[in-house]
């Protein structure tokens, strides 16, 4: 008898305890429940609806009709298509590596020990804070070919400066410039990987002989690179993503020359200008495919030029 009155409210506790967990689980996904409706009606049902937009000839005030690859043929008929992904390829080309190099460069100055150091790091963060429309039209005064502060400065020194958004040749490289002003925020997740080399590795470099040369190449950035890759990955991602700073600077129109057309504004025509949304829809499905593969290849290839402490 003691033994089926034991077995019996163990049966209990674990019925008590089921259901309160199962009460607790319910509470759970109530509180959860705002972030997955907006989840599944603002993300993964547009997502997924642009699938099927893609193959239609969708228009937002039309349902559109099922055409198949029609849309992805015509993209590739495109001249301006080509033209917005050159565009785009050489600015992430350009603008990846150099702020990689000066997001290094600058992180390694700021960790150095110098009274004030806290007042330099947050003027180089600052320009983080400042809005891409903001930022658009502060770069637009500043290369302004008549009267900007670049222009006037190397006038100072008898130097005839260009025209720089007015140019093809200029344009692109004047965005790359603009683009770096606001790499503060990579600069900190610099800082960040930096404080986390051991001193010990230094002070033993120190003994060994080790110059500043030989300690920045063999230690801080090979135990930099996981850092680094994380970088690669999202800097790579924003590149091709890149669309506020010069649809601002050009009103939209990616001029001169549709040197500043990038994908995303020629995707952002399409779908909200032209009305062209299933056209849009390829595009964007494109730069999926092309970011997939580029990621794909960044972390097949960190394999050899990664670097994690312990291993």
């Amino acid at each position: 008898m003691a033994k089926i009155e034991s077995s019996t409210q163990v049966v209990r506790q674990t019925s008590k305890k089921n259901s309160f967990f199962a009460k607790e689980n319910w509470t759970g996904w109530l509180f959860a429940s705002p972030w997955i409706i907006g989840l599944i009606m603002f993300f993964a049902l547009p997502l997924f609806s642009s699938i099927y937009f893609s193959f239609t000839t969708y228009s937002i005030l039309q349902p559109g009709e099922f055409i198949g690859l029609q849309n992805y043929k015509d993209l590739f008929h495109d001249d301006l298509f080509w033209k917005s992904i050159y565009n785009t390829i050489y600015f992430a080309v350009f603008f990846v590596p150099l702020s990689i190099i000066f997001g290094v460069a600058l992180a390694m100055m700021l960790n150095m020990k110098v009274k004030g150091m806290a007042v330099y790091r947050t003027i180089y963060f600052l320009p983080t804070l400042v809005p891409h429309v903001a930022m658009a039209v502060l770069w637009m005064w500043l290369l302004n070919p008549g009267f900007g502060l670049i222009n006037g400065t190397l006038d100072f020194f008898g130097i005839q400066g260009p025209n720089w958004l007015g140019s093809v040749t200029w344009s692109k490289p004047s965005l790359i410039l603009m683009s770096l002003w606001g790499i503060g925020q990579a600069v900190i997740i610099y800082l960040a990987g930096l404080g986390d080399i051991p001193e010990e590795f230094y002070e033993a470099a120190e003994v060994d002989g080790a110059n500043w040369i030989q300690r920045t190449f063999h230690i801080t950035l090979p135990l930099l690179t996981p850092v680094i890759f994380f970088n690669l990955v999202m800097g790579t991602i924003g590149a091709f993503q890149q669309f506020t700073l010069p649809y601002t600077m050009t009103n939209g129109q990616g001029s001169p020359a549709e040197s500043l057309t990038f994908y995303v504004m020629y995707l952002y025509d399409n779908g909200f200008k032209f009305f062209k949304m299933g056209y849009a829809s390829a595009m964007a499905w494109i730069l999926f495919v092309i970011i997939m593969a580029l990621t794909a290849v960044i972390f097949m290839t960190s394999k050899r030029w990664v670097h994690y402490q312990g291993e």
